[in-house]
């Protein structure tokens, strides 16, 4: 499975992304492509047209509730919460993808911007969930570790998640 991170501008920047960790865990099956509201990436529309393709996005309760299946790449809007809303609506070609949203049995850890949603999940957080509903444990684990490593030398403060479950989930 191929992971898209459809990033803004200014998260490249940001020390607070996750999404560069995701692509240096999974090399080549990940990638980070800039959004341009004027110049759509030519490949992921023609990806997103071939079929096959998934947007992590939150949504109505009936919309793919989570299910991977026949899914061969995942696309994860990579900002702040506002600009994934900003992204999502002012990006037409990802209205043709197929959209899923991700339930995790735990909230997020990620506690280093403020106005997270509650039942939010960072970008490495989603990608983590995906990797673990695929099969995929290994490279999850090594996520995982390397997304609290991350946290903790940003000085975050780490706190074991409550057991909660059906929490909405996407990405930053």
């Amino acid at each position: 499975m191929k992971f898209t991170l459809l990033t803004h501008s200014r998260e490249f920047a940001k020390r607070s992304n996750t999404g560069r960790l995701v692509v240096d865990v999974l090399g080549g099956s990940a990638e980070q492509v800039r959004w341009d509201r004027t110049h759509p990436p030519a490949r992921l529309v023609e990806e997103i047209d071939a079929g096959g393709v998934a947007l992590i996005y939150p949504g109505a309760a009936d919309e793919a509730g989570g299910d991977l299946t026949g899914i061969r790449q995942v696309i994860l809007i990579d900002g702040t919460w506002q600009e994934a809303r900003r992204i999502h609506q002012r990006s037409p070609y990802l209205q043709n993808a197929r959209r899923v949203s991700l339930k995790s049995a735990e909230p997020s850890v990620y506690n280093l911007r403020k106005n997270q949603k509650v039942a939010g999940l960072c970008t490495a957080e989603c990608v983590i969930e995906i990797l673990r509903r695929t099969g995929r444990s290994e490279d999850a684990e090594r996520l995982t570790s390397l997304f609290l490593a991350f946290l903790t030398r940003s000085g975050a403060k780490i706190h074991p998640p409550a057991r909660r479950k059906g929490h909405e989930s996407q990405r930053t």
